[in-house]
């Protein structure tokens, strides 16, 4: 039986205007250097880089990556599939988030609540791709037992988390 993951815990974090400044620099762009970051949000470099530290101690950095564009990588097809369980005994999501975890060109996995369980954002080279996917790694699933697949036209990013908000 595979054992769920222990729930993260939430943590309310007191963040100064210093903090949300480098967060918000290290969002747009988490490649720069402590130098730069320092200059932009105009702090000494010593400042800043414990400052990163303490944020990444704290998990409020959670980790680092490239972002990679699919089409780069000949999967120029993007897909958000709804699935819905027929069951949602412990077992069965267990062994589906096990499933997911392993769908090649899977980007982003979302568990929801609502009318379907998991929106699963992927990238593919064709639409035949597209459907071998669905049929080999999603229905095959005895849990399963609806998915219905939106073709992703345009992917836009958002603000992010710490920008300010317009009332």
């Amino acid at each position: 039986m595979i054992s769920a993951p222990p729930p993260k815990k939430v943590r309310p974090t007191s963040l100064d205007r210093t903090d949300l400044r480098i967060l918000a620099e290290l969002e747009d762009d988490g490649r720069l250097t402590n130098a730069a970051l320092a200059t932009r949000v105009g702090i000494a470099e010593s400042t800043c880089i414990q400052r990163v530290r303490a944020l990444r101690e704290t998990g409020v950095i959670s980790r680092f990556r490239a972002e990679i564009d699919p089409a780069a990588l000949g999967l120029g097809l993007q897909a958000v599939i709804k699935v819905r369980l027929g069951s949602h005994n412990r077992d069965h999501v267990h062994s589906f988030h096990a499933t997911l975890t392993g769908i090649p060109g899977a980007l982003t996995i979302f568990h929801v609540a609502g009318e379907d369980d998991y929106l699963l954002h992927v990238a593919v080279p064709s639409a035949a791709a597209l459907r071998d996917l669905v049929l080999e790694h999603i229905t095959v699933h005895p849990a399963v037992r609806h998915t219905e697949t939106q073709l992703v036209f345009d992917v836009i990013r958002g603000a992010g988390v710490v920008r300010p908000r317009s009332s």
